[in-house]
């Protein structure tokens, strides 16, 4: 597949657009996004992957739409972990309905800009060291193994960036709007810190801390879904694009199932044995060739089958 600096300069401006008409457009002003809002915009963002990969279909034929579509369903499917972390994130940290999207519209630019960079260190590497297709199969084996024993996921409060951050930046006491920053002046005097501003002017918000966290988690998650992804194309641009399109409707698939994740009890089973796969393939990948086709269905039947346990036979005292 030859790509030119035109489709990447189209694609990353196709990007900006979506997260513009997403925060200005659709969720506009600060308020808590409704389920019905939640479904219509996850489905108008899975709509725009799909035309993405139709359009790769017809200028690059079956092949190529192919390894899109399978590295995007294995991204969203991965990246549901991200909407059980950020339900944590946001409860742990008290932060109300209205203000999370839009600090969900910071954490989801700053994962794109992350992802590409590792994207770049991805494709650079399997070009330039063959081994490491074992390496990343070893990894994703190993994080497949270690979802299955249940690993629970980290404590946002206990997070060393944010005790950092806490500590050497003035912090109001309370979140104050959806603000990371705000002047001095507009603060009250019992949710002033004792330190003195920044720049004598202006104070941090635990809002500050809440996009840390959320970005330290999804360099945790990329970990895993980068290698996880290449395993199914090697083409960066096709990584990339798959990795942003998921990650670009994933805030409305939040909304979407926040009030139904502890319904979900086997997914993470689902996820482990998708990375499992995944890394298998990267480790017999000198052995047998498995397509994007036959790893597209396999991740779309792991997924079904762990959603629908979840939903027919859920554990005792779940739901």
């Amino acid at each position: 597949m030859h790509v030119t600096v035109a489709a990447w300069v189209a694609l990353v401006a196709g990007l900006v657009v979506l997260l513009l008409v997403d925060l200005f457009v659709l969720h506009r002003g600060a308020h808590a996004v409704s389920i019905r809002d939640a479904a219509w915009s996850t489905a108008g963002f899975v709509a725009v992957a799909m035309a993405f990969g139709a359009l790769l279909w017809v200028h690059e034929g079956q092949g190529v739409a192919g390894q899109f579509f399978a590295g995007y369903v294995l991204e969203l499917s991965l990246s549901l972990d991200n909407v059980f972390v950020w339900a944590l994130i946001f409860g742990a940290f008290a932060v109300p309905a209205a203000y999370q999207h839009r600090v969900l519209f910071y954490g989801i630019f700053g994962a794109l800009v992350l992802r590409g960079a590792f994207v770049a260190v991805g494709a650079e590497l399997l070009s330039a060291f063959g081994w490491v297709v074992y390496l990343f199969g070893a990894l994703l084996l190993l994080s497949g193994l270690r979802m299955l024993r249940g690993t629970p996921p980290p404590d946002p409060e206990k997070n060393p960036v944010v005790r950092v951050v806490r500590r050497r930046l003035p912090t109001t006491r309370h979140i104050i709007g959806a603000h990371l920053f705000v002047r001095e002046r507009g603060v009250a005097e019992d949710q002033r810190p004792e330190r003195a501003p920044l720049l004598r002017r202006w104070y941090a918000t635990p809002m500050l801390a809440v996009l840390i966290v959320i970005e330290t988690s999804d360099i945790l998650f990329a970990v895993d879904s980068i290698p996880a992804i290449f395993g199914v194309t090697r083409e960066p641009f096709l990584v990339f694009s798959a990795t942003a399109l998921a990650l670009v409707g994933l805030r409305s698939m939040y909304f979407l199932l926040a009030g139904a994740l502890d319904r979900f009890a086997y997914l993470h089973l689902g996820l482990a044995v998708i990375l499992a796969f995944v890394g298998v393939k990267f480790l017999l990948t000198d052995v047998v060739h498995i397509g994007a086709g036959a790893s597209l269905l396999v991740i779309v039947v792991v997924v079904a089958a762990a959603i629908g346990a979840s939903l027919l036979r859920p554990p005792r005292g779940a739901g």
